[in-house]
């Protein structure tokens, strides 16, 4: 069973037009806000959220930790944004992915809000273009097949109904997660859950 004849044509348009795979550093694009795949301390860590603390530098560290000291820590599915710092970006918007533990915790609908959340940010803070990595496909376990899926069908789904967003980049680190990403968008992938 595949998506409504509408909604299908929209779906290929928006994949078509607004959504980008690329191989590479995140923090060496220029658009308006990156996406760090952060832990729920929002102090820094390791793979992509240590690679944006350190490029970006103190400003982004000193806005985490007025934002924590404000709401303490960021639960999983969960975005908050800050300046930039060094980055070419303007802002980074923060969200915490789930941790993979089997499929049966509600991993699915946290890792789709980690899109959703950070897309709405975008959005609110005047951004147009906007950069994520592989959330929780690290560290965090999460299947990378899926976890494709669940970015690639939430951002298409959030695109089709807000216009305020020109372009979505999905820049993957390692060529697994880029094989996989492209995959799914050159085949045009029917998503339908």
């Amino acid at each position: 069973m595949g998506l409504p004849y509408l909604y299908y044509n929209i779906y290929h348009f928006v994949m078509e037009t607004k959504i980008e795979i690329i191989r590479g550093d995140i923090t060496v694009l220029n658009v308006d806000a990156i996406v760090n795949a952060a832990n729920s301390g929002l102090l820094g860590g390791g793979g992509v959220d240590g690679a944006i603390h350190s490029a970006g530098g103190a400003q982004i560290l000193e806005d985490c930790k007025a934002i924590r000291a404000k709401q303490g820590r960021l639960d999983a599915g969960g975005a908050v944004v800050t300046r930039a710092g060094k980055l070419p970006a303007r802002y980074v918007i923060h969200t915490v992915g789930p941790i993979w533990r089997g499929g049966g915790n509600n991993e699915k609908n946290l890792l789709g809000s980690c899109y959703q959340n950070s897309l709405q940010l975008a959005i609110d803070n005047g951004c147009k273009t906007v950069a994520f990595p592989n959330i929780s496909t690290g560290v965090y376990g999460y299947p990378k097949q899926e976890a494709a899926e669940i970015a690639i069908k939430t951002v298409t789904d959030f695109l089709s109904k807000h216009s305020e967003i020109e372009k979505v980049i999905f820049c993957c680190f390692d060529e697994e997660n880029y094989g996989i990403m492209s995959d799914f968008v050159s085949k045009k992938t029917d998503f339908t859950g």
